[in-house]
């Protein structure tokens, strides 16, 4: 497929990056041949420098063979108008990224108006994400699907959980509520386990099912399991306004510190249920004032990697319970994994997810396209949601009847209401929800996990 993307920032090169590892044609236009020459340096692609709003830029670019154009420039006025001209010369899909929250509230009007077939708001995606993770005390990440039926939550196993050291057969078999384990992260191995996997201590597991039978596994196992009442967030960026919003009519207590005086003002006029303070979230003296120790979750959202880490580290050290940073670097995975800073959100990858899925979907105009995608264990695992159909090949044959390709899992079935963690007797159906866990990449469709393809005899 080819594709154009406008603007070489954090999100425009991420998302680059795992385009092109897809097997797509991609160009970048950007107006910083900085930019553009470490892309083209790093990655298999092409580089034109311009304005998105140059249509001598987009030509040159080669927008009228161009099945996609991306606008991801730090200006929402110029990925609209850019959007507009892709369109206007004949470009079948575009995708903007929107950001302010004035025009968030008017999406579907602007994609009606502009014909834009997706619009994406990574802070608002982002602030989601932490809503969701601040809801599972114990969870270091939370991704829905099937409408927000099923949830796929990673956590770790710690020392004093029940669990360790037991296959997971015989976990299951103790316990009634119906979960799977669907990957488990082991040091730098992505593994698919099955019922003879034992589970050690620091492993991140992800385990999928209905929320309310997550919560009773952990329940079971002895896991935290209460929404957070308090939060306390540092950073009062565009994230921030979108999860306090969200996070403050659920009636949690929300204080924000913020080094901007002008911007506290703005936030104590959208944010009225929200304390607002003004100050540096990393100075100790100043989070001690605020009760740090009594906070229930501390979210690090600045604009600075390293003022979020210093801060996660030292919230944790007071025994706040959970916290949440948002890191950009992906140089400082590693890190943070070794001083178990496990909850962690990265707004150009949530960003690049979505808008990969979107391009699986367009490459499979015939089959089960992608409806949801999740990359997970730090990108080197996916969750993908599909919909059974008549391409769909073995509907109605038993899962332990079926050849898989390796290190493919069937993680959940929706099927009018009702949620499967399937089991070898189970079977996919025309129409029904299916959610597969995957360590391969490039799945576009749900016949891509059956060993012989979807071609049967």
């Amino acid at each position: 497929m080819k594709i154009i993307i406008v603007g070489v920032g954090k999100v425009g090169y991420t998302l680059a990056s795992h385009l092109c590892h897809e097997d797509n044609e991609v160009t970048l236009v950007d107006s910083h041949m900085t930019a553009l020459d470490k892309a083209q340096e790093t990655l298999d692609l092409i580089g034109i420098k311009g304005s998105g709003l140059s249509i001598q830029a987009l030509v040159e670019a080669g927008v009228r063979e161009t099945d996609l154009v991306i606008a991801t420039t730090s200006s929402d006025e110029v990925n609209m108008l850019c959007c507009l001209s892709a369109k206007r010369m004949g470009v079948p899909h575009t995708i903007a990224r929107i950001r302010n929250p004035e025009y968030s509230r008017e999406i579907s009007s602007l994609k009606r108006e502009i014909g834009l077939d997706m619009v994406i708001n990574p802070e608002q995606e982002t602030a989601a994400e932490i809503a969701r993770i601040l809801r599972f005390p114990a969870a270091i990440n939370v991704d829905p699907f099937a409408g927000g039926r099923i949830e796929l939550v990673a956590y770790r196993i710690m020392s004093t959980d029940p669990i360790k050291g037991r296959p997971l057969a015989e976990v299951m078999t103790s316990v009634k509520e119906k979960v799977l384990f669907c990957t488990v992260l082991r040091g730098d191995d992505v593994i698919i386990p099955d019922g003879s996997f034992v589970l050690q201590e620091e492993d991140i597991a992800h385990i999928i099912g209905r929320a309310s039978q997550i919560l009773a596994f952990f329940r079971r196992i002895g896991k935290e399991t209460h929404s957070v009442k308090n939060v306390m967030v540092i950073g009062g960026g565009r994230i921030a306004y979108y999860l306090c919003d969200t996070i403050a009519r659920s009636n949690i207590k929300v204080k924000i510190i913020e080094q901007d005086k002008d911007r506290c003002k703005e936030l104590d006029e959208l944010l009225p249920n929200c304390i607002i303070i003004h100050g540096d979230g990393t100075d100790e003296n100043l989070l001690a004032q605020e009760a740090i120790e009594k906070c229930e979750s501390l979210v690090s959202i600045t604009g600075n990697d390293e003022e979020n880490l210093i801060t996660a580290l030292y919230a944790s050290h007071m025994g706040v319970p959970k916290v949440v940073t948002k890191v950009t670097r992906d140089n400082y995975g590693r890190i943070m994994q070794n001083l178990k800073l496990d909850c962690t959100v990265s707004p150009k990858n949530i960003t690049a997810a979505q808008i990969i899925r979107f391009v699986r979907a367009l490459k499979n105009t015939i089959g089960s396209n992608v409806e949801t995608l999740y990359k997970i264990v730090g990108g080197r695992a996916e969750a993908l949601q599909f919909c059974a159909n008549e391409t769909t090949a073995h509907l109605n044959v038993p899962l332990k009847d079926i050849t898989f390709k390796p290190n493919f899992i069937v993680a959940a079935i929706a099927r009018k209401g009702e949620i499967i963690i399937p089991t070898g007797n189970d079977f996919i159906q025309k129409k029904d929800t299916v959610i597969i866990v995957s360590s391969q990449a490039n799945v576009v469709d749900l016949n891509d996990v059956f060993a012989d393809g979807g071609k049967q005899p």
